[in-house]
């Protein structure tokens, strides 16, 4: 096969056979493992040298259809329940589809007015659906770590200005180190965003009361009064990966007006706490924060990848990241938006398609609906942990993340951990629910996230059969009890 011109009367063939492909697979996610690792050797069979005559759209598409629908982790599947991972609604699943259809070049308008109006479009859906100020500015991301480096790009933008200095012309030479003050609960990815913008990731200083993590507002205000003055970055945190735990919002927010700093917030998925009444008061004082980031590829499931990012001076992000000063990049006029000058992306894929369809479909309603399925799927799991003599809760039930550890009778205390790591690969292997293991207060745990959109009790159920099918025979060879 020789250039792709000569399938040009085909074209459409390879998505056709997608299309077929597509039904029998989702249709299956119920009952297939997340992962089946005795397929594994599939994936040689995708591997080889470059071949110099190609085999032709069709038959490299079904060959990866072949391979890729049984090889896969099928993570948009009711099971996958490893990291905070949600899968892909009907809606936005054929909206990403039609982005790569229509292929859009999203950066600029002249070079899809489409793409940027439906980005402006969905920016201010998600500020009306999180309940942030409409004057709000904001952009489409990759991921929430990307919205953090667009958050804290503009931190530092207003943090360089109040030392007399244009950071996004001159850099960072001369300047002092930015204090970046947080709690126990901060996430690693704002530490790389700090990274990334040339700060260090172990600059930021947390403070916190005991070993959950939480906000020691004492410590910390004191810390800002030994600043004398200087500015500084507050990192609230609302829904911690183990607990589901958030920082006090509101009381950052006093601090952040007491002191003069910027407060930003990571909302990666307990952001989407807003959309419940029953937890809306986790995000009470967001609205305030100069600063805003959340992730749609988690609780919004929309497909990978998919961040947000938003800020109260819409002026801050293009001084952080516009002035490119070259001819050849027009600049938009009138109430057109560039939003190539507003994030850290030049190249950008039209994000906002799934997102606006996802909104679209299913409205506000249809979204509170299915966070509090997933708050009380959590709910019913925390119960039952709660009730079985062989499982221990580890942390109350706050938001769609269970953290508890298997603790048979038997088993020395000084084991459980090496325990609980054991059955953490044993369940992976296993593949019938994917829930891997985390540390917690110095303990191994799993941490079910339930965010996805097919999640049932049935299959965080069924998470709990497996862990007491495979786990006995791990207690005993530990000392524990076979039975």
């Amino acid at each position: 096969m020789g250039d792709p011109l000569s399938e040009i009367a085909g074209a459409a063939t390879p998505l056709e056979l997608v299309l077929r492909a597509a039904g029998p697979y989702l249709d299956g996610l119920g009952d297939r493992k997340v992962h089946d690792r005795s397929v594994d050797g599939l994936l040689a069979e995708l591997d080889g040298p470059l071949p110099d005559e190609g085999e032709g759209g069709p038959e490299s598409i079904e060959r990866l259809l072949g391979i890729g629908t049984r090889a896969a982790t099928h993570s948009s599947g009711p099971r996958f329940f490893h990291l905070v991972v949600g899968g892909a609604t009907p809606a936005a699943m054929a909206a990403d589809w039609t982005a790569s259809l229509l292929d859009q070049v999203s950066g600029l308008w002249v070079s899809s007015p489409l793409a940027a109006h439906m980005e402006t479009t969905v920016l201010r859906w998600l500020k009306d659906l999180f309940g942030l100020p409409a004057s709000f500015g904001g952009v489409l991301t990759p991921s929430a770590t990307l919205a953090h480096v667009t958050g804290l790009a503009c931190a530092r933008t207003w943090w360089a200005e109040r030392h007399g200095a244009d950071v996004a012309s001159q850099g960072l030479a001369g300047l002092p180190p930015m204090p970046v003050f947080s709690s126990g609960l901060v996430h690693p990815s704002t530490r790389k965003a700090l990274q990334i913008l040339g700060h260090g990731r172990d600059t930021l200083r947390t403070f916190s009361r005991d070993d959950t993590g939480a906000l020691d507002l004492a410590a910390l205000e004191g810390a800002l009064a030994d600043l004398d003055g200087a500015p500084a970055i507050l990192v609230g945190n609302v829904g911690e990966v183990h607990s589901g735990d958030s920082d006090p919002i509101g009381a950052l927010a006093d601090l952040r007006d007491r002191y003069g700093c910027w407060l930003h917030v990571d909302g990666a998925f307990g952001l989407f706490a807003a959309l419940s009444p029953r937890t809306a008061h986790l995000t009470d004082g967001v609205a305030r924060a100069d600063s805003v980031t959340a992730d749609g590829h988690k609780w919004l499931n929309v497909p990978y990848e998919s961040g947000f990012s938003f800020v109260r001076d819409a002026a801050f992000p293009s001084r952080a990241f516009g002035g490119w000063g070259v001819s050849y990049l027009p600049e938009a006029a009138g109430g057109q938006v560039d939003y190539n000058v507003l994030g850290p992306e030049s190249s950008r894929r039209a994000r906002a398609l799934p997102i606006w369809a996802t909104l679209r479909a299913y409205g506000r309603e249809g979204h509170r609906a299915m966070v509090e399925r997933h708050l009380d799927i959590a709910a019913h799991l925390g119960r039952r942990i709660e009730e079985a003599p062989d499982l221990e809760l580890r942390a109350p039930v706050r938001l769609s993340i269970v953290c508890f550890r298997y603790r048979p009778p038997g088993v020395p205390d000084d084991r459980l951990d090496e325990l609980n790591a054991l059955l953490g690969e044993a369940l992976l292997a296993d593949g019938r629910v994917y829930a891997g293991t985390s540390t917690y207060r110095g303990r191994k745990v799993f941490r079910p996230a339930i965010v996805n959109w097919r999640t049932t009790t049935d299959d965080v159920d069924l998470l709990l059969d497996v862990l007491r099918e495979l786990g006995p025979a791990l207690a005993a060879r530990l000392g524990g009890s076979s039975g």
